[in-house]
């Protein structure tokens, strides 16, 4: 009458027990090895394993080129790398991961780049372009036909 029934007495018994189940269904997924029948489980299994396969060739290719991107890397340390991960793959790729800093001095780099552009393309507005225009069309640089034309694209 004590005795809990369900995923909840499960729990309270500890988390091994909710193996049970678990290898339960595994072990009778698998009890058709060899013959020439494709269970629901055999699909299941096939797209889980195709999954990590995915995400394994996926990480695989970044933390690649990653290592090939970053200039403040020698030649010298980016062959270690490389020998690292393709020598211990799953295991070379969280090593990579966990001792690479969070910011280099190139991603900073590349953040103040972007900002500048951002910072450059709102510092331009319509009327200074329609000024540069008739700038250019006073010293003849573009025809009037020209002129308008750029006109009606920074209107539009």
């Amino acid at each position: 009458m004590t005795q809990s029934l369900g995923l909840f007495g499960a729990l309270r018994r500890g988390p091994l027990a909710l193996l049970l189940p678990a290898a339960t269904v595994t072990l009778a997924a698998c009890n058709q090895v060899g013959t020439n029948t494709i269970t629901f489980w055999d699909i299941v299994f096939s797209m889980v394993a195709f999954f990590f396969w995915f995400m394994f060739i996926w990480m695989f290719i970044s933390v690649f080129g990653d290592i090939f991107r970053r200039n403040d890397l020698s030649g010298g340390a980016k062959v270690v790398w490389l020998v690292v991960i393709v020598v211990l793959p799953f295991l070379g790729i969280l090593i990579y991961l966990g001792m690479r800093p969070k910011v280099t001095a190139q991603d900073v780099q590349m953040m103040t780049q972007v900002e500048a552009q951002a910072q450059a393309a709102q510092g331009v507005s319509t009327a200074d372009e329609l000024a540069k225009l008739d700038q250019l069309r006073a010293s003849r640089a573009i025809t009037d036909a020209e002129y308008e034309s750029l006109k009606a694209k920074l209107m539009a």
